[in-house]
């Protein structure tokens, strides 16, 4: 499942996380690409040791857990540390898959927060590879993607401006993104049935199923 997720910061917040950014020191994103992607990959990536990193990244951490739609739709067991990355001056990133190793945990699902204004860069879209086709996105500030880290995916290069964005991996409680997406879709649907009828006998036989399939499909 490939997700849209709005408002995952408001504009304030974007204000305050891209003020707090431009006084950090960027470094070469090669440093924490795996040994195939170092190839392909040309960004700029918030230096982790600066000591403004870690309020910075808990504080946007905490928001995307704070969002109903992406604990719904994740399950997150644990999320890594951000990477806040820079594209400029024809950077991009070519077509990868995600290791399926990040920081000592299992990848499931990949997200990109968008912090920067579309319509502030050329380029840049991040373009993933679906059974389906191509599929482009160029999100808004404090927008956020999501999709299984299975997919092959790509930036393309910012040809003017800049694109900022928070990029991160989540361990799901459910390893199966199909089974994910099924949680999902009866989550929405029995709080549907919950805002027109409140507790109802359909809303609990629809929370009992949702339950138990989450019983059986958790990992660990």
């Amino acid at each position: 499942m490939i997700l849209l997720i709005n408002d995952v910061l408001s504009g304030d917040d974007v204000a305050k996380v891209t003020d707090k950014l431009a006084a950090i020191k960027f470094v070469d994103g090669t440093t924490t690409a795996g040994w195939h992607a170092k190839l392909v990959k040309n960004n700029l990536q918030a230096d982790r040791q600066q000591p403004e990193y870690a309020p910075l990244n808990k504080a946007v951490t905490d928001a995307l857990l704070r969002h109903p739609v992406f604990r719904m739709a994740a399950r997150p067991r644990h999320i890594t540390p951000l990477l806040f990355s820079r594209y400029r001056d024809a950077m991009e990133y070519g077509t990868h898959v995600d290791d399926p190793i990040m920081y000592n945990m299992r990848s499931d699902i990949s997200f990109t927060l968008a912090l920067a204004d579309p319509s502030s860069y050329d380029g840049g879209e991040l373009v993933m590879e679906t059974s389906g086709g191509e599929q482009s996105y160029k999100l808004k500030p404090g927008q956020m993607i999501m999709y299984p880290s299975t997919t092959l995916h790509r930036v393309t290069p910012v040809t003017k401006g800049e694109r900022v964005s928070a990029v991160g991996w989540c361990q799901s409680y459910v390893r199966d993104a199909a089974q994910r997406e099924i949680l999902y879709d009866l989550d929405i649907a029995r709080r549907g049935i919950f805002e027109r009828e409140k507790k109802s006998r359909d809303f609990d036989i629809i929370s009992r199923s949702h339950a138990n399939l989450l019983r059986m499909w958790m990992d660990g």
